[in-house]
C-alpha cells in the first residue's frame, strides 16, 4: 500500500499548488542551479560569480560581443569543416577577443535532427573544437577558449527532422574571465574602454 499511498501524495501536491511534477523539481532545484552546466560544484561557483558581480560582467561584454560580431557560424552537412564564410566570421571574432585579454570564451556547437543523438553530440563538439583551432590559430590563447560543450540536435533553431543548415552551428560566448581578477583592468584593459567612450560621445544625438 505504501507505493499507491506515495503516488496519491505526489497527486495531491501537484493539485494544491498547480505545478506539475517538473516544477515541483525545479523548485527545489539550488541556488544557482539554472546557471550551471552539470558539473560538480557549478552551481555554488554561479552563485559566487552573481555575487561578486563577475558574472552580470560577463553577461554585459557578451550582450556587446553578439552586437558587434556574428557569434554563429555555419557547417555543411555531416562536416565539421570551416567553409570561407565560417572562417571570416571567426576571423572577425578573433579581433575582437584578442582587445580583451583577460576575458574567456566558450564555443558550443550543434547540429540538425538528422542522426543519432550519440553521433550529433560527437559531432558538434568537433565543430566546436575546430572553431576553436581557428581562433588559436589567429592568435587567440587556448587557455581562453573552451570546446567543451556539445548542444547536438538538443537545441535546434528551426524545428524540423530534415536537413536544416541554421541548425548545424557553432556559437562562441563570452564565459568569464582569467585569474586574477584584479588584473582585469590593467592599462591595455582601460584604454581600450576609454576608446569605446570616447566613440559613443562622438555619436549623433537627438536634442528633441
Amino acid at each position: 500500500m505504501r507505493a499507491p499511498l506515495a503516488l496519491l501524495t505526489l497527486a495531491a501536491a501537484v493539485a494544491l499548488t498547480g505545478c506539475s511534477p517538473r516544477q515541483i523539481a525545479d523548485f527545489n532545484r539550488p541556488a544557482g542551479a539554472s546557471l550551471d552546466d552539470g558539473d560538480f560544484g557549478n552551481a555554488t561557483m554561479s552563485n559566487a560569480l552573481v555575487h561578486t558581480g563577475s558574472r552580470a560582467m560577463a553577461i554585459n561584454l557578451n550582450r556587446r560581443f553578439a552586437a558587434e560580431v556574428d557569434s554563429t557560424i555555419n557547417f555543411a552537412f555531416d562536416s565539421a569543416q570551416l567553409d570561407g564564410e565560417a572562417r571570416a566570421k571567426l576571423d572577425a571574432q578573433a579581433a575582437w577577443i584578442a582587445q580583451y585579454p583577460y576575458v574567456k570564451f566558450r564555443v558550443y556547437g550543434h547540429t540538425d535532427l538528422v542522426g543519432s543523438a550519440a553521433y550529433n553530440k560527437a559531432l558538434g563538439l568537433r565543430r566546436a573544437r575546430a572553431a576553436v583551432n581557428h581562433l588559436v590559430s589567429r592568435g587567440i590563447s587556448r587557455s581562453r577558449l573552451e570546446a567543451v560543450a556539445s548542444y547536438g540536435e538538443t537545441q535546434p533553431l528551426v524545428v524540423t527532422e530534415g536537413r536544416e543548415r541554421r541548425n548545424r552551428r557553432t556559437v562562441t560566448e563570452v564565459w568569464g574571465f582569467l585569474e586574477p581578477k584584479r588584473l582585469i583592468h590593467d592599462g591595455k584593459y582601460m584604454q581600450r574602454t576609454y576608446g569605446l567612450y570616447l566613440e559613443s560621445a562622438q555619436e549623433p544625438h537627438n536634442e528633441d
